[in-house]
Formats: structure tokens, sequence, C-alpha cells
């Protein structure tokens, strides 16, 4: 039995070395060659520690002084993100085939330049915490916002892929905030730009586009897409304005759909659950969906609410 299972594992080793033949991108196996995914996710839970010094702490440390410990998290950070950064670095052409000496050389410029990023960054999420806690009334403090609120780490997430973004990393980024989409259900591509004081609540099914740019105090809740009008073009539309622009104090409830590079929603604006919008609102304007019929069965007579906001119930009976 034992002999037969050998042989039928040999086997399969041949058949499946054979297909990796075949030259497609699936196939690579230099595995060197690629970043690190858990390495990845290990340095965004590293500036999470930086970030909220009081909150998370990194149990391998046995001294708990803030500058001897930050002082060791800015070397593993340094260190793990430079590693990082020069692998993918030889995915731009202007750094194939460079020395690897260079790679890290750039990587660890890169990676610094990142760090100088953290202050303003903490900055940033200290203003998304205080919008999170103001604009929820189911927050108990804002120790239950950092310790357990999807959209708060899904922001902070992106903060961080939006510097790395900036300084020109490939790659990186997007794994950010991927993992972060994964575990938050939150997909906020980490080309958009963020203004201070953004809240998402609930945030489930949440999508932002690479070119969206988010304003001020800006709230979100779950379900909305703030995405390009049409995809068909492909690659032909990379580094084109293809998602929407929200200005500030504007709010959208849940199920919004706002879509095109063209389509500005105007300042102090609130759109409605379930709009679609494609094309641009002014300033100062509520839009919201005419609402749908509602139909009643009770004691053998039919009744219909065709209530709009703003207006009051109206009622058909049929018998």
């Amino acid at each position: 039995m034992a002999h037969r299972l050998e042989k039928d594992v040999t086997s399969l080793v041949e058949t499946i070395i054979e297909d990796y033949e075949q030259g497609r991108d699936i196939d690579v196996v230099e595995n060197f060659m690629h970043p690190n995914k858990d390495e990845i996710i290990k340095i965004i839970s590293q500036i999470q520690n930086i970030i909220f010094p009081g909150y998370y702490k990194n149990k391998n440390y046995r001294i708990y002084t803030v500058r001897n410990n930050l002082s060791m998290q800015l070397e593993d950070v340094l260190f793990n993100l430079s590693k990082q950064i020069s692998i993918v670095l030889k995915y731009l052409p202007e750094y194939e085939g460079e020395d690897e000496k260079e790679l890290l050389y750039k990587a660890e410029e890169l990676s610094l330049q990142f760090l100088g990023k953290i202050t303003r960054i903490r900055e940033l999420i200290q203003t998304d915490l205080q919008a999170a806690y103001d604009g929820d009334p189911a927050a108990f403090n804002k120790a239950e916002i950092i310790f357990s609120y999807p959209g708060l780490y899904a922001i902070m997430v992106n903060r961080i892929a939006h510097e790395l973004y900036l300084l020109g990393v490939p790659l990186l980024p997007r794994i950010m905030t991927e993992y972060a989409h994964a575990e938050t259900g939150i997909d906020i591509h980490p080309g958009a730009t963020l203004g201070n004081h953004f809240f998402i609540d609930h945030g489930t099914g949440i999508v932002v586009g690479e070119t969206a740019i988010i304003g001020n105090n800006v709230k979100i809740y779950q379900g909305v897409t703030i995405g390009a009008l049409s995809t068909r073009g492909g690659q032909k539309l990379s580094g084109k304005k293809r998602h929407p622009t929200i200005e500030d104090n504007v709010t959208i409830y849940a199920g919004a759909s706002i879509l095109g590079g063209d389509t500005v929603i105007g300042h102090d604006s609130v759109i409605g659950g379930n709009a679609f919008i494609t094309t641009s609102i002014p300033s100062n304007t509520r839009v919201s969906i005419k609402n749908q019929e509602l139909e009643y069965k009770q004691d053998g007579r039919q009744r219909r609410s065709t209530t709009e906001i703003g207006q009051s119930d109206e009622w058909y009976y049929m018998i």
C-alpha cells in the first residue's frame, strides 16, 4: 500500500513539474523574486503598534519603556519593509537588472521617507477616531473603536498604504489594503485620497476606487460604492481619473453608488440609501430615491403605502 502511494505521488510530481514548464504567469517558481505576504501583514501590525502605543504592544519585546520599545519596533519595520521594497522594486522597468545592493539602498531610503510620515498618519487617524466617536451613538468609548471597529482599521491600513503608494512603491500598498479588505469587507484602493475626520459606519461592502478623492468630515455607511462608471477600456484607462470626488461634510447612506471620474458630490450634501448617481450633485443638496410601493395584506384587505420622504402616509384599501 505504502509503495503504491509513493509511486502515485512520484507520478503526480512529474506531471505537475511538466505543467510548470509552460511559461505562463502562474508557472513562476522563483519565490525569492516576490514579496512575502506574511511579512507585509507583520509590518502592518508593527506599524499599528507604533500608531497606538498604549493599545497594542509587541509581546516579543521584554523592555516596555516607550523609548526603547519604539526604537526596537522602528528598527524592525525599517529592516522588514526595506527588504520587501527591495524585492518589489524589481517590478519597475527602471530597476530591472539593478544590483541587489543598490536596490536595498534605494529601499532603505524609501522606508525612511515612509517612516517620516508616521506622525502625520497618526494625526489623521486621531481625527478619524474622533469622527467615529462623535458620529456613532453606539460607541461606548474610543478604546472600543480602536479595538473593534473595522472602519477605523481599514482607514488606518489605507493611510499607511497610501503613503507607500505616493512614494511609488509597487505591489506592497495593494497587498496591504487587500488584506484589510479581507479582514473587514471594506475595499479602499491605496491610491484613493482620504481627507481628515473620515468615518466609515459598519463598513461591510464599501468600495472606494483608486482615483477617488474624499474630502474632510465625510461619513459613509455600509454597501456604498465610490467607483468607476466603466472599466471596459481596461489598461488604457490606467492613470486617468475614473472615480468620483466627494467634497467636505458629505454623508452617504447605505447602498448608494456614486460612479465616474467627472462626478463631484458638492460639499454639505446628503446622499440617501440606494441612490445611483453618475452625474455631479451641487453643494447643500439632499438626494433620495422615490420610495418603492409597499403592500400589506391583513384580514382579507390589501393596503398600499406610497410614502415618500417629507410626505404623510396614503393608504388604499382593496377588498
